[in-house]
């Protein structure tokens, strides 16, 4: 009963953050969760596009809007769009139950290293900041 409560805190405590929730592959969870990797990419694509980011007037960016800024670069647009702003990123490993939840230092775009699975070209690179929860702890 004891470990069911706190559960139940661990919960309430993390609820009215904004969190970006994140599947991974083995490889990269295991790196994440031993504090190796830093930092989670993300292709440059109108979905990820859509997900990390909002237009400088808060509104959602949508599909149309989304192919049409990638055919310019994201300087170029001094209205927008400008990053979400996500407290915390859940990492689960694959889709299973197994997740750690790590503190957000902020999304941006650029070149990460390849020895933590980054492309050789611009991407989403999400920051990491210190651990905040292990769902299988609990």
């Amino acid at each position: 009963a004891r470990r069911d409560r706190t559960k139940r805190r661990t919960r309430k405590r993390f609820k009215t953050m904004n969190i970006l929730y994140l599947p991974l592959k083995k490889e990269w969870y295991e790196m994440i969760e031993a504090g190796i990797k830093k930092e989670e990419y993300r292709e440059f694509k109108p979905y990820w596009l859509q997900r990390l980011m909002l237009w400088a007037d808060g509104e959602r960016i949508d599909k149309i809007s989304a192919e049409r800024v990638m055919e310019h670069p994201i300087g170029t647009f001094e209205w927008g769009p400008q990053f979400k702003d996500y407290d915390a990123v859940c990492f689960s490993y694959g889709y299973t139950k197994r997740q750690m939840l790590w503190e957000c230092k902020g999304i941006t775009i650029g070149k990460g290293r390849p020895e933590w699975g980054a492309p050789d070209h611009e991407t989403f690179i999400i920051k990491l900041g210190n651990r905040l929860n292990d769902e299988r702890s609990q």
